[in-house]
């Protein structure tokens, strides 16, 4: 069942109620904005202040809501927006991606990224493994993927390891270093 642009998926756990909805292109400049406000809020968590340019940059950001099989979504709860996510969904092989998920720092801490997360893996349960990448300084990131959501780490990159397919962000801390994590929903074969 595909949602169209407008449609939501609920997933309702505890007081408040987290919903999915596909984003309209005309909500992807703010949908850019609030993204990047979420992120460089964590650099200047890590380090004091955040680098010249936006994190990730703006044409990560295009490139990700462009990308071929790309999803993207606000994440909302009780009907406000408080958040997003960009997906690459693979209908072929089941491999899909979170390449881009943020909640509003004001909602950090009251289960909405576990509750979102849950309606994203609801609404691909064809999914046979979910990939995506952190920053190594972001200890936040590290804790929700790993003891949140259930994702394992299985690759670190850094100066001996470097990413694929496109070197790290200019003016990250520890030197941009990151690690991939992989979730196994369901067997391969």
């Amino acid at each position: 069942m595909a949602l169209k642009q407008g449609e939501s998926l609920a997933h309702d756990i505890g007081d408040n109620c987290v919903t999915l909805q596909v984003a309209d292109k005309r909500d992807l400049p703010g949908f850019k904005r609030e993204l990047q406000e979420a992120f460089s809020a964590a650099v200047i968590d890590a380090v004091g202040s955040v680098p010249d340019q936006s994190i990730p940059s703006g044409d990560d950001v295009e490139e990700s809501f462009s990308a071929p099989g790309a999803a993207t979504y606000h994440v909302l709860l009780d009907g406000i927006r408080v958040g997003g996510a960009v997906l690459t969904i693979d209908p072929v092989s089941h491999r899909n991606s979170l390449d881009l998920f943020y909640i509003s720092i004001r909602q950090h801490g009251r289960g909405v990224g576990q509750r979102a997360w849950q309606a994203i893996e609801a609404r691909y349960p064809e999914t046979k493994v979910w990939q995506t990448f952190t920053p190594y300084f972001e200890k936040r990131n590290i804790h929700f993927y790993v003891n949140k959501c259930g994702f394992k780490i299985v690759e670190y990159y850094n100066a001996h390891n470097p990413l694929p397919h496109r070197p790290a962000p200019e003016g990250m801390p520890d030197d941009g270093d990151f690690f991939r994590f992989e979730k196994i929903m369901r067997d391969e074969r």
